[in-house]
C-alpha cells in the first residue's frame, strides 16, 4: 500500500473517532504507531517488518508504513538498531521437514554463514543464520498441511506457505479478504521443485499397468474389481496416505466423482505403501521416490501413450501425475534476507540440493530432437482427416536444428491463462534469459492444444497461447537489452501427450513448449 493510500485510510478512521485516535481495541501484542506530528495513530498487531517498512494489522486490513517516519509504542515494536528478521514458513510437512532445511543450509553456505538449529521436532524447526558478527536471521518452519499453511498466512502468523498443491479458490478469497494479495497472481508464488505420484500394487499382483481413466474410476468406485483391469475376479482394495496430505488432495481433486467411501486412509505414506505391498488386491498412490517394497504401475492409456516418471518427463511436466512444490508469498515486501533466499532457490547449488533431497529440480535440460521418437510415432498414429501428414511434416521441419528445453507452459481449460506452475516457469525462464543463458540464440515457443473441438480452432487457440507466453516473457524482459530472439509457431492437436478422456490428458496436451536453436 502506498503512503498516499495509507494516509487516506487513516484519515477516514480519524473522521469517525477524532483527530487523535486508536483504531481497534488494544491487546498485549498490539503496538500503537503514531505520525511524527502526533495527530494520527493506528493500533494493531505487527505482521511484518523488512527493515524499512512496517506492516500493521488494522480493522482496515494490513497497513504499510515507512518505519523511520512514525513512532512505535509497544513491546512488539521492532528494534530499529538491533533488528533480527524472523522468516516464518508453514505448510506441507514434506517440504518443511525434508527440503526447506536443506535449502536454508545451502543458502547459509552461499552467504558464507552457518546454520544453528535451535529446535528440531517433526513439526517444528527453528534455525538461525550465524555470521562472525552474530545472528543474521532466524527461520521458523511449521510442518502441517497446506490448509494450515494458508490459514497461518491469512492470520499473519506465517510469512510463506509451502504447499504440495495449488492454492484453492476459497483460500484465494480468504487471502484477498485478509489483505495478503491475490495468491493466484504470478508474483505471489514460486515452484521450488517437483514431486510425482505413481500407482502402486503388491509385487504379487499380475496387473502392472493401468490407464488414468481406470485409476481415477477405481478411486471413485466406478471400477471395483480387478477383472475389469485384466486381472483376477477379486475386489479392489483402495489405499491412500493421510487425507490432509497435499499430494493426496491433488490426486482426489482430479476424480470425476467423489472419492469412494471405502478408501482406507493411512497416517503415513510409508504405512500405506507397506499395507499395499502385503495385499495382493490392493492399490495405492505413492511418491515416485518412496514406493517402499510395493510395485509401481506403468501408466498406459487407451490411446497407447505410456508415461514413466523420469527426469526429463518430470521437468517438462509430461508425466501426468507431476506435482509442483509451491511457495506462496504475501503481496507486501519481505526482509532482504527472504528475497536473497528466494533468489538462491534459482541457482544450480539449490537445484543440486533439491535433487539430493529426493525431488526433481527445475533447472532446464535439453531434450534433443532424436529423443522425440515415441512422441512422433504417437502423433503419426493419431493422424487423420483433421491432422494430416502434411501438417506433421510441417511440424518436423519446424523442429529441425532445434532442441527442446525441459521448460513447458500449460494453461487453464479453454483459456490463454497459464496455470500456477507455468507462471513460475515463466519467471524462471526470464531470469535465465537475463543471466545470459540463451545469449545469441532463438527461443521458439511452440503451441499445442488438446483435441476437443475442430482442428482449425485448436490451431488458432494454440497460436494464441504461444503468443501470450511470448508477450508475457517479452514484458518481463522489457527493462533490459537481451541477446535473444523470441518466435512462435503453433500446431494445435498435432502432437498429443495423452488421451483427451481425462483432465490430466487434456492438461498435458494444452501446452507451449520451449525449443532452442542449437
Amino acid at each position: 500500500m502506498t503512503r498516499k493510500k495509507l494516509t487516506s485510510v487513516v484519515y477516514k478512521c480519524a473522521a469517525v473517532f477524532a483527530a487523535l485516535f486508536v483504531c481497534g481495541a488494544a491487546t498485549a501484542e498490539d503496538v500503537t504507531v503514531t505520525s511524527k506530528n502526533g495527530q494520527i495513530a493506528v493500533t494493531g498487531r505487527v505482521i511484518g517488518y523488512d527493515g524499512e517498512f512496517l506492516q500493521v494489522e488494522s480493522q482496515y486490513g494490513p497497513l504499510t508504513l515507512e518505519y523511520a517516519q512514525v513512532r512505535c509504542d509497544g513491546l512488539a515494536c521492532p528494534d530499529r538498531e538491533n533488528y533480527i528478521p524472523i522468516l516464518r514458513m508453514s505448510g506441507s510437512a514434506r517440504i518443511t521437514s525434508v527440503l526447506m532445511p536443506a535449502l536454508i543450509e545451502g543458502f547459509a553456505r552461499a552467504q558464507q554463514s552457518r546454520v544453528q538449529y535451535e529446535e528440531a521436532t517433526p513439526n517444528h524447526i527453528k534455525m538461525s543464520l550465524q555470521s562472525d558478527a552474530g545472528t543474521v536471521a532466524r527461520f521458523e518452519l511449521h510442518g502441517a498441511t497446506a490448509e494450515e499453511g494458508f490459514a497461518d498466512l491469512t492470520a499473519y502468523s506465517a510469512d510463506i506457505v509451502l504447499a504440495t498443491r495449488e492454492v484453492r479458490d476459497i483460500e484465494i478469497l480468504r487471502g484477498r479478504e485478509a489483505g495478503v494479495g491475490a495468491l493466484d497472481a504470478a508474483g505471489q508464488s514460486r515452484v521450488v521443485g517437483l514431486d510425482a505420484l505413481v500407482p502402486i500394487v503388491s509385487p504379487s499382483q499380475p496387473v502392472t499397468a493401468i490407464s488414468l481413466v481406470n485409476l481415477t474410476a477405481a478411486f471413485a468406485g466406478a471400477v471395483d474389481n480387478w477383472s475389469a483391469l485384466g486381472g483376477s475376479d477379486d475386489p479392489i482394495a483402495l489405499h491412500l496416505g493421510p487425507r490432509n496430505d497435499g499430494r493426496i488432495q491433488s490426486f482426489l481433486d482430479q476424480l470425476s466423482g467423489v472419492p469412494h467411501p471405502d478408501i482406507t486412509y493411512h497416517e503415513t505414506m510409508d504405512g500405506m505403501a507397506t499395507a499395499v505391498a502385503v495385499d495382493r488386491n490392493a492399490i495405492g498412490i505413492a511418491s515416485f521416490t518412496d514406493t517402499g517394497i510395493a510395485q509401481p504401475m506403468t501408466l498406459r492409456d487407451d490411446c497407447g501413450f505410456i508415461a514413466v516418471p523420469r527426469l526429463t518427463t518430470l521437468k517438462a511436466e509430461d508425466y501426468p501425475l507431476t506435482l509442483p512444490l509451491f511457495i506462496y508469498l504475501p503481496e507486501w515486501r519481505l526482509h532482504p534476507v527472504a528475497r536473497d533466499l528466494l533468489a538462491f532457490l534459482r541457482t544450480p547449488a539449490a537445484h543440486l540440493i533439491v535433487r539430493r533431497a529426493g525431488f526433481v529440480d527445475q533447472g532446464a535440460v535439453p531434450i534433443p530432437l532424436d529423443a522425440q521418437g515415441q512422441r512422433f510415432v504417437s502423433a503419426i498414429a493419431e493422424a487423420g482427416p483433421e491432422v494430416t501428414l502434411d501438417e506433421l511434416q510441417r511440424m518436423v521441419r519446424a523442429f529441425a536444428g532445434l532442441a527442446r528445453a525441459s521448460v513447458s507452459f500449460r494453461f487453464e481449460a479453454g483459456s490463454t491463462r497459464l496455470d500456477a506452475g507455468s507462471r513460475s516457469n515463466l519467471l524462471l525462464l526470464a531470469h535465465a534469459v537475463r543471466d545470459g543463458d540463451y545469449d545469441g540464440r532463438t527461443l521458439w515457443l511452440m503451441g499445442f492444444s488438446d483435441g476437443r473441438g475442430s482442428a482449425k480452432e485448436n490451431r488458432k487457440l494454440s497460436a494464441a497461447r504461444a503468443e501470450a507466453v511470448r508477450r508475457d516473457l517479452a514484458e518481463l524482459l522489457s527493462d533490459i537489452s537481451v541477446d535473444v530472439t523470441l518466435k512462435t509457431e503453433a500446431f494445435g492437436e498435432a502432437l498429443p501427450m495423452g488421451c483427451d478422456d481425462t483432465k490430466w490428458g487434456r492438461q498435458m496436451n494444452r501446452r507451449v513448449e520451449l525449443w532452442v536453436s542449437e
